[in-house]
């Protein structure tokens, strides 16, 4: 048995060698793939195991590699005109490409991705890409080194601020937030997280007039641990916004669909409106990660709509906001 794994394996290596656009990259990626699960299920050596994984890995990189340099499917092209011998315009049948698309051959949008991420690491960072194809690192444990490698640092923080508004980008220790897909999982999937420590660490101080009012962003699982930051940045906790999110998300105990805006005071800072807002907001969530409804700014702006503001972590920017942060505006 493994030395039949093995001479197939052989023949995957050979045919990768061979392979001449992602179509047939991709039957290497399959033949791979599925040795690599027989391999573990008969608890083969550990030398078959690898090895399947090695060629899945190169066979994934080269067909990123085809998928990057492929040309936009021609489809049907329009009909071709040109003149007879008696002069008269003659009209050609429609050029057809009848080459099957990726779709047709099966891969989609996450292997495509995948793929073309590990051509482009396999450039960039030889290193990293050794350890994908060694199984030291995952593909998405590469993503978010790269993702670390290539976020510029954020600008020193300056001025003084009345109100102050974070979505800080928690650590949730397994690189995990509650969720699962693309769109709105794993933090580490979209920005760098940071430990507790180190959201303790920043100037949020600083910033803070003696007078002033922090809204802070954070999920259930993390409550208890936000309190040290609150404490680090000078300020001490109020009460609180909910926001119902409509939509059901994973958690590991139950179903979470809410998130908490913390509010939070250094010295005197009661809102200058007399407003009682509710303090449940029924808000269907997008699908984009971490995105706050913008209704909630405009709360803060009802409540305090004196004093200067600043959003940190902010992703875009807002009238009257400025701006901290690492996101593009």
């Amino acid at each position: 048995m493994q030395d039949l794994i093995l001479n197939r394996l052989g023949d995957a290596r050979t045919l990768l060698a061979q392979a001449k656009d992602a179509i047939s990259a991709k039957q290497v990626v399959d033949l791979a793939h599925a040795a690599e699960i027989y391999a573990k299920r008969q608890k083969l050596s550990q030398e078959s195991i690898d090895y399947a994984h090695e060629i899945q890995i190169d066979a994934l990189k080269l067909m990123g590699e085809y998928l990057k340099q492929a040309p936009k499917a021609k489809g049907t092209q329009g009909q071709l005109k040109g003149k007879t011998s008696s002069g008269s315009t003659k009209v050609e049948p429609p050029e057809v490409d009848d080459t099957p698309t990726y779709a047709e051959a099966g891969i989609d949008k996450k292997q495509a991705a995948d793929a073309q991420f590990l051509a482009d690491v396999a450039q960039t960072a030889p290193e990293l890409y050794e350890q994908v194809k060694s199984g030291d690192a995952s593909i998405s444990e590469a993503r978010r080194e790269v993702n670390k490698r290539d976020k510029a640092q954020p600008p020193p923080m300056r001025g003084k601020y009345r109100v102050i508004y974070a979505d800080p980008p928690w650590s949730y220790g397994n690189s995990g937030v509650i969720g699962e897909t693309d769109n709105y999982g794993h933090v580490e999937r979209h920005y760098p997280s940071m430990s507790i420590e180190e959201l303790c660490a920043l100037p949020v101080k600083d910033l803070a007039e003696n007078d002033s009012v922090l809204f802070l962003w954070v999920t259930s699982p993390l409550l208890a641990e936000c309190f040290p930051v609150i404490t680090s940045w000078g300020f001490k906790y109020k009460t609180s916004f909910v926001w119902d999110k409509v939509k059901h998300n994973f958690g590991h105990y139950n179903s979470v669909r809410h998130e908490m805006l913390l509010i939070c005071t250094r010295g005197s800072c009661t809102p200058d409106s007399d407003e009682k807002i509710d303090s449940v907001q029924t808000i269907e969530r997008s699908e984009k990660h971490s995105e706050k409804p913008e209704e909630f700014r405009a709360i803060i702006d009802r409540l305090y709509p004196n004093g200067k503001r600043i959003e940190l972590f902010s992703r875009k920017s807002a009238d009257g906001w400025e701006g901290w942060g690492n996101e593009p505006a």
